[in-house]
């Protein structure tokens, strides 16, 4: 896809040694992102990326997440042992944390169920290097784990208008009734066999379309031919995080690293640990005993009066005069139009609409917490 990405006015970044897109440069703009502290030259190309995954449909490729084949009679056993969430049954997908001994978080996953004895597990292409190494110190004989992130590859579409896409490139029924929210399906899209879950990072109404590579070019030519009359748009991933700071999605490496626990993340709610399986799994007591006590401190959503820049992370949250948190990443929501950042304050201490300072530059700039999502409460992916 490179050629193709490079012939749209791609302007590259990289993520574990692999080229990705930032952003399609606007037609007589510089090819090149000027460093900068503050709001770089992205942002008017960042803006059109993210409305038009919001009004339309926007395209980006999944070749960046890291994936994960795990098969054998003894695959969901394992599973459910070494991930703190539900397994989830054939043809539906399901959110997990995995866990260490001390119910710190070492991976953040989706598990999406093809087979009782075949599943697709996706996460941070960044840290397949670190989960194989803990699915190898954690395997059982009849269980196989492949790393298949370089050789099944594929795209998301996601707007409102990502649905009547689908339906254009598959024979495949797709409506809201047979296609459910986190559903997973093996579907024949245009002459490609893929496997279709209907989940985004972006939280609009969106898919995930995962093919092998020798399929993938056949696969764009059909999505973006057959959504030309939709506005379909490619979008890089500073679009992407922005899309996700709309739904205060966390991010592994930044919200989700291994110096929190779910508790902390926000990660123990229901749908993603699964508190009454009954098997042993990995880092249960240490996460139980924490549910029991509370977490020291939380991870939340600000509303950031920033000037012309905003959090990138680290910065410091002021609270009455004192340092409290830092931040843990930020941007602007083209969306709604606010500066947005995440970060750690202590629980005790949160309130929505909190006023707090986070320092931006040297500047303390006023911000408040802001505990609903920014934008939509869910109906737009459950559609």
């Amino acid at each position: 896809m490179y050629e193709v990405f490079d012939g749209l006015n791609a302007v590259w970044g990289q993520q574990y040694g692999l080229e990705v897109v930032n952003y399609h440069a606007l037609p007589g703009e510089a090819r090149l992102e000027t460093p900068s502290f503050k709001r770089s030259n992205a942002w008017q190309a960042t803006k059109a990326e993210v409305l038009a995954v919001r009004h339309g449909v926007g395209i980006n490729e999944v070749q960046n997440f890291g994936k994960y084949r795990v098969t054998g009679a003894g695959a969901r056993v394992w599973l459910d042992r070494i991930m703190a969430g539900r397994i989830p049954q054939p043809g539906r997908l399901s959110l997990t944390p995995m866990l260490a001994d001390s119910g710190k978080i070492v991976g953040d996953f989706t598990v999406s169920c093809l087979s009782e004895t075949e599943f697709q597990l996706t996460a941070s292409y960044a840290a397949q290097g670190w989960h194989m190494r803990w699915f190898d110190q954690h395997a059982e004989p009849g269980v196989m784990v492949e790393n298949i992130s370089d050789a099944r590859s594929g795209f998301q579409i996601a707007g409102p208008k990502a649905r009547e896409l689908l339906a254009r490139v598959t024979r495949a029924d797709v409506s809201p009734e047979a296609f459910r929210f986190m559903d997973v399906k093996r579907l024949t899209v245009g002459m490609a066999n893929c496997i279709v879950q209907r989940v985004s990072y972006t939280g609009d109404l969106g898919y995930e379309i995962f093919t092998d590579q020798m399929s993938v070019r056949h696969l764009w030519d059909g999505l973006t031919q057959h959504g030309t009359d939709l506005g379909i748009r490619p979008f890089g991933m500073r679009a992407m995080m922005s899309l996700r700071l709309d739904k205060g999605f966390g991010s592994w490496g930044r919200e989700f690293t291994p110096d929190h626990t779910p508790a902390e993340t926000g990660l123990d709610r229901f749908i993603f640990i699964a508190w009454t399986k009954p098997c042993n799994w990995i880092g249960r007591a240490a996460a139980l005993a924490e549910r029991a006590t509370g977490p020291k401190c939380r991870l939340v959503t600000f509303i950031v009066d920033a000037a012309d820049a905003d959090v990138v992370a680290w910065e410091p949250i002021w609270l009455n005069e004192t340092v409290v948190g830092y931040c843990t990443s930020g941007g602007f929501s083209h969306t709604t139009g606010q500066s947005v950042a995440m970060g750690f304050l202590p629980a005790d201490a949160i309130a929505d609409g909190l006023p707090v300072e986070i320092e931006i530059l040297g500047q303390r700039r006023p911000a408040r917490v802001h505990l609903a999502p920014l934008w939509d409460d869910g109906a737009r992916m459950r559609a």
